[in-house]
């Protein structure tokens, strides 16, 4: 029996759902039951009835599943797939930082530990920031925390003066203008495709701003058929399936290779899925007070999404 169907095995043996995220290789999106953005992948595990949730992606997704399904076993199959916006934000560098700004609210990227999620008022993704950041009044001083990059995106199409913590995810803030330029001038038949985690000059030029799964479907119902697509390389996987008729080029990190990959995403593997749904870890585990902090702010933020597609 090969790797795939030993972990569809597995997944029926013990009543797991596979829940992975567009950044994930090839394979293990293909044998997921669901693939999506971060947004997507909340939603998922809030609604799942699942006993056991195996997630393809990295801590603080995890974190968040466990967050919203405390009674449910949640696996990780490389603990070490971090984050670099999650480790920009220290908890206790967060909460002198909190100090600093009295009377402001705090709207948290879902990017963040489960710490820096109870001292949040609400969380937003990049599929729905617009809408959280919105509904506070135009006059509510918010804190914004902790994508740099994303923040100032925001406050730059809602006239917000939100106060930014300084941190930026290292795989589309190391994209740089100079190579997108590059790229669009080599290829003038395409259009360029962002993920607000991109810096703002490069956000300036894109045809398109959007989270991952904005991406994906601009890119279907679009007249082009030829994108430059500003963000993590596992995003085409998608968008050729969508779009198999059209050509899809990703902004490279560097000279050394037409790719822009991130090392946590890519820390996981099938090997490491079908060992972890052997041996059942590792486990995330979450002390009982922060689970009922960080559910809070996650669960107005899936309310309010909720909301805005049931007025839609």
């Amino acid at each position: 029996m090969g790797i795939v169907e030993k972990i569809a095995t597995l997944k029926r043996e013990k009543g797991a759902v596979i829940l992975a995220h567009y950044y994930q290789v090839p394979e293990i999106q293909d044998i997921a039951d669901y693939v999506g953005d971060s947004l997507g992948l909340a939603q998922r595990a809030a609604e799942t009835d699942a006993s056991m949730i195996v997630f393809a992606g990295v801590h603080f997704m995890a974190e968040t599943a466990k967050i919203l399904n405390p009674g449910k076993k949640v696996l990780l199959p490389d603990l070490e797939a971090g984050c670099s916006l999650a480790e920009g934000c220290p908890p206790d560098q967060f909460r002198e930082f909190l100090d600093r700004h009295p009377g402001h609210r705090v709207i948290s990227y879902i990017n963040c530990s489960a710490a820096i999620k109870t001292m949040s008022d609400v969380i937003c993704t990049s599929g729905n920031a617009v809408e959280i950041v919105e509904s506070f009044p135009k006059d509510e001083k918010i804190i914004f925390a902790p994508d740099k990059n994303l923040g100032a995106y925001i406050n730059s199409i809602t006239g917000r003066d939100m106060v930014l913590w300084d941190a930026t995810c290292e795989v589309h803030d190391i994209l740089t203008t100079e190579r997108v330029i590059n790229m669009c001038a080599a290829h003038p038949d395409a259009k360029l495709i962002a993920h607000p985690e991109c810096r703002g000059a490069i956000l300036e030029l894109a045809s398109f701003v959007g989270s991952t799964t904005a991406m994906i479907r601009f890119t279907q119902t679009d007249e082009a058929t030829k994108y430059i697509v500003a963000s993590e390389s596992g995003i085409l996987h998608q968008m050729k399936q969508a779009s198999p008729n059209k050509e899809f080029m990703v902004v490279p990190a560097d000279e050394t290779c037409a790719c822009n990959d991130c090392p946590y995403m890519k820390l996981n593997t099938l090997p490491k899925l079908l060992q972890c749904m052997e041996r059942e870890t590792p486990e995330i585990i979450l002390d009982h007070e922060v689970i009922e902090k960080a559910r809070a702010p996650i669960v107005k933020m899936l309310e309010i999404s909720r909301m805005k597609n049931l007025i839609q």
